[in-house]
């Protein structure tokens, strides 16, 4: 299974790609979209969808997991940064992807251990798990990359819960 991790932005989107063979996590591919500040946000949501629609096409990701939203400050950050997460899960819902969604507690629980982790043992962590050389960067690379182990590991649970509610 290819997992497409997302973690979410307006600025910087952070991505990367897995593949899960079994019990292991592999990095496919991962990096970072970024528009520029000053760019009116219509200009820059199209940007961020225009590139997720690419990486979609060109690495052929099963499914795509994206960071839920959890903002306690800036409200007008939040909107902007809720809409670049709408145009990345409508890019991965015409390609009929499966979504997963998680909180940061969730990524955290599940690549860690401990769902109050720091950033940086989930970044020490997500190094490890991918047998990578050094912590990606920015960090939201390493946070979607978080995201998208998250899911690898959370995916059969969460399809075998999913056929449950459909009966």
């Amino acid at each position: 299974m290819r997992v497409l991790g997302i973690d979410p932005g307006i600025a910087i989107v952070g991505f990367g790609f897995i593949d899960k063979i079994g019990n292991k996590v592999v990095p496919v591919q991962y990096g970072s979209i970024q528009t520029e500040a000053h760019t009116d946000p219509e200009v820059r949501l199209l940007e961020v969808y225009n590139s997720t629609v690419q990486l979609i096409d060109k690495y052929k990701p099963d499914a795509m997991a994206i960071e839920k939203l959890f903002f306690n400050r800036n409200v007008t950050t939040a909107f902007t940064v809720a809409q670049a997460r709408g145009v990345m899960i409508l890019a991965a819902v015409q390609k009929g992807l499966q979504i997963g969604e998680y909180t940061p507690l969730q990524v955290k629980q599940a690549v860690v251990g401990y769902g109050k982790a720091e950033k940086k043992q989930v970044q020490e962590m997500v190094k490890l798990f991918l047998h990578l050389q050094t912590v990606p960067k920015p960090d939201d690379v390493a946070d979607a990359l978080a995201v998208a182990i998250c899911h690898a590991h959370s995916a059969v649970l969460m399809n075998k819960m999913n056929e449950v509610h459909k009966r």
